[in-house]
C-alpha cells in the first residue's frame, strides 16, 4: 500500500531525513520507535504532503505522491493526525467532527463514518456540544483520531498518539487503535515509548538520527534486551 524508497528531507539546508526506506501493507499496523526530535513526525509529514522540499519517492497503492499537494494526498486515501491534535478550539466536538468529511471523497460516507466513530467514541458523542478548547488531554487526543477517520481513509498516519496522556488514556486509545486496524483501516504510527501498541504491530521500524536503524517484528524487539530498555522502558 505505502512503499518509501530512499526519502530524504529537508528544512531550510537541515538535512533530516537520510535515505529512509518503509514500507506498509494494506491492514497492516506499522510503529516507528525512536526518540524525540529525530525525524519521526517529519515522516509522515512528508508522506501527507505537509513538507516542502524532498527527494527520494513515495508510493501510495502503486501511484507517486512525492511532493503532491496535501488536499490530492487527503482524497486518494491518506489522512495525517497529528501530534498536537489540530483541532478547531471554538468548534464543538461535533463541528470538529464534520470537518474531518470536507474532502470530495468522504462527504458521500459521511452517516456512515459518523455512526462508525460515535460506536468507537461513545465518551465525544456525549460531549457533542461541546468546545473542544476545554477538553482534556486525552479527550482532544480521541478527537483528533475520531476526526481523522471522518475523512474516510484507507491510510491513518497517526503521531504520537499516547504522548503527555495519563495511563488509562494510553490504554484507552491502543484500544481503539486496534479497533481501527479490525475494521480493515490500515495504520501508520511514530511514538516514542508506548509498550501497548507493540503488542499489535506488524512490522516495527526504529529512527535515530534521521535514519531508520532497525526494521523487524514485535518479536525482535522484544527478545532484544536493549532495544527494549531503550524504546520500551520494559
Amino acid at each position: 500500500m505505502l512503499k518509501i524508497n530512499k526519502l530524504n528531507t529537508y528544512y531550510g539546508e537541515s538535512h533530516i531525513l537520510k535515505d529512509v526506506s518503509v514500507s506498509v501493507d494494506r491492514g497492516q499496523v506499522v510503529i516507528m520507535l525512536g526518540p524525540n526530535g529525530h525525524g519521526k513526525s517529519t515522516l509522515l509529514k512528508s508522506i501527507c504532503g505537509l513538507v516542502e522540499k524532498i527527494d527520494g519517492q513515495i508510493l501510495y497503492d502503486g501511484q507517486d505522491i512525492t511532493g503532491l499537494a496535501s488536499d490530492k494526498i487527503v482524497n486518494l486515501g491518506v489522512t495525517y493526525i497529528a501530534e498536537n491534535r489540530e483541532l478547531f478550539p471554538y468548534m464543538t466536538v461535533m463541528e470538529n467532527l464534520k470537518l474531518g468529511a470536507y474532502s470530495k471523497n468522504a462527504r458521500g460516507s459521511e452517516k456512515e463514518n459518523m455512526a462508525w466513530v460515535a460506536s468507537l467514541f461513545p465518551k465525544l458523542m456525549q460531549r457533542h456540544n461541546q468546545l473542544a478548547s476545554t477538553m482534556s488531554g486525552g479527550e482532544a487526543k480521541m478527537l483528533a483520531i475520531a476526526r481523522g477517520l471522518m475523512s474516510d481513509a484507507d491510510l491513518l498516519c497517526i503521531d504520537e498518539p499516547a504522548l503527555g496522556l495519563q495511563p488509562s488514556y494510553r490504554v484507552e486509545i491502543s484500544q481503539i487503535i486496534k479497533e481501527i486496524s479490525k475494521q480493515g483501516k490500515t495504520v501508520f504510527i511514530v511514538e516514542q515509548n508506548i509498550p501497548q501498541l507493540i503488542e499489535m504491530a506488524d512490522n516495527i521500524y526504529i529512527m535515530e538520527e534521521g535514519e531508520i536503524s532497525f526494521e523487524g517484528g514485535k518479536e525482535d524487539v522484544l527478545n532484544n534486551k536493549q532495544l527494549k530498555e531503550i524504546f520500551l522502558g520494559l
